[in-house]
């Protein structure tokens, strides 16, 4: 992902074009004098099932925890 940086001042001054340039991909960092302030980053896509079966739920994922767990016992 490539990197721009620009001043605020210059960013209100070109929004359309940055976020033409956040479309490609590019990653957008917004500058006070020389302290960055702010990161634009373009929104990535999610797809629905892409990573099926990856993230499980204990099936004890409601019960109670244990006594040992809030006094520290073990």
């Amino acid at each position: 992902m490539e990197t721009k940086t620009i001043d605020v001042q210059e960013a209100q001054k070109q929004l359309e074009k940055l976020l033409a340039h956040l479309s490609v991909g590019e990653e957008i960092i917004i500058t006070d004098g020389k302290i960055p302030i702010a990161r634009l980053v373009p929104i990535s896509s999610r797809i629905p099932g892409l990573h099926k079966g990856a993230i499980w739920i204990s099936p004890d994922f409601d019960e109670p925890l244990p006594e040992e767990f809030w006094t520290g016992d073990t």
